[in-house]
């Protein structure tokens, strides 16, 4: 038995809205290789009550928590404003680092850290789990065998539900552009990082970004919040393989479905989607349908199941993927490949956005 990979998690305070206590902390419960020993928020009420809820140690500074001897991984899981500083100490203490998306709230944040991380010989994780859902691996592995024969286009629409017409204070902050964590970066971030998994790189993009919603509205204060934020994100690209896409995410959420991706071959075609009100690709339920001769009509396919027994255990939800990713990671590791998505992986995407952008300023 190798000894378990102690970790610690910036931002994980307890409760139903925290993304880290619904994702990481179960993903980091189920996985034997992993041991949870630390956690850090930004308040001591919070921490405390984290520490109780997980029995583990609490820190309201998350120094405390980066210099913990104990920890060899740490986990950042709090706003994207915050992610560069904190990002940057853990690397400069020579912990591996795993940031959840997008690593900084500019490229030149991500690209600061990756060079940082490269530079310490640092291993480092970036949240892009939606390659590790059981239907975006089914969806690669029918590419890469010919089910579809020579690819010809894709095209992805989905909801990003967090920019819809209401939002609370704690939430705000995702409709200013400035902060970093939009319906451009996030959910069409984690979008273009599944479609560029199944089908190889994007190597041409031209963009329409726009704002629908100018103004929303702040629930909890019953306050008007201008918006600065694009809400409607149109991009079409070309792909190594020839293959032209079509990318089209929205802020909230459609009656018509909040996911829907088509891969459309010479023999064949593929139709992913979610059966519930989310666009998230990387966090939520996903069915997989297909059909790969002339004689035949889409019908559903089966998912494999995964593998290991500890992630097969895991409820089909948040955790899931994440639990997937730290397993990948921990294969990583042990192995000493780079199968993982990371910090160079991250500024890559975020390169690739930074190019839609510039597109749509045109």
């Amino acid at each position: 038995m190798t000894k378990p990979i102690g970790v610690g998690v910036i931002g994980a305070s307890p409760g139903p809205n925290s993304w880290a206590a619904n994702s990481h902390i179960p993903a980091l419960r189920a996985l034997r290789g992993f041991e949870l020993r630390a956690v850090a928020t930004s308040r001591r009420a919070s921490a405390d009550a984290a520490a109780q809820a997980y029995g583990v140690e609490g820190f309201d500074d998350a120094r405390q928590l980066i210099d913990h001897p104990g920890i060899d991984l740490v986990v950042v899981a709090v706003k994207v404003t915050q992610h560069y500083d904190l990002v940057k100490q853990a690397l400069a203490a020579g912990k591996m680092v795993y940031s959840e998306w997008p690593l900084g709230a500019t490229p030149a944040e991500a690209r600061t850290l990756a060079e940082l991380a490269k530079a310490n010989g640092v291993r480092t994780v970036i949240g892009l789990q939606s390659r590790f859902a059981p239907a975006v691996r089914r969806m690669r592995d029918l590419v890469d065998e010919g089910y579809l024969g020579r690819i010809l286009a894709t095209t992805l629409i989905g909801s990003g539900v967090a920019w819809g017409a209401t939002t609370d204070r704690a939430h705000a902050y995702m409709f200013d552009a400035a902060n970093g964590a939009t319906t451009l970066t996030v959910p069409t971030g984690h979008a273009l990082d599944a479609l560029t998994c199944v089908l190889g790189d994007i190597t041409s993009v031209t963009a329409t970004l726009g704002i629908g919603r100018g103004v929303v509205q702040i629930a909890d204060e019953g306050a008007d919040l201008p918006v600065t934020a694009p809400d409607q994100i149109a991009v079409t690209a070309g792909l190594r393989s020839g293959a032209t896409a079509s990318i089209f995410y929205r802020g909230g959420l459609s009656r018509a479905g909040d996911l829907r991706w088509e891969v459309n071959g010479k023999s064949g075609d593929l139709l992913l989607t979610s059966p519930v009100a989310n666009g998230n690709i990387q966090a939520t339920e996903l069915t997989l349908a297909g059909g790969s001769t002339p004689e035949t009509t889409l019908s559903p396919l089966e998912l494999p199941q995964p593998a290991n027994p500890e992630l097969a255990a895991i409820p089909v939800g948040p955790a899931r993927n994440v639990a997937a990713l730290y397993a990948a990671f921990a294969k990583d590791l042990a192995k000493d490949t780079y199968e993982v998505p990371d910090f160079a992986h991250a500024l890559a995407i975020q390169t690739l956005i930074a190019d839609i952008q510039a597109s749509a300023a045109r």
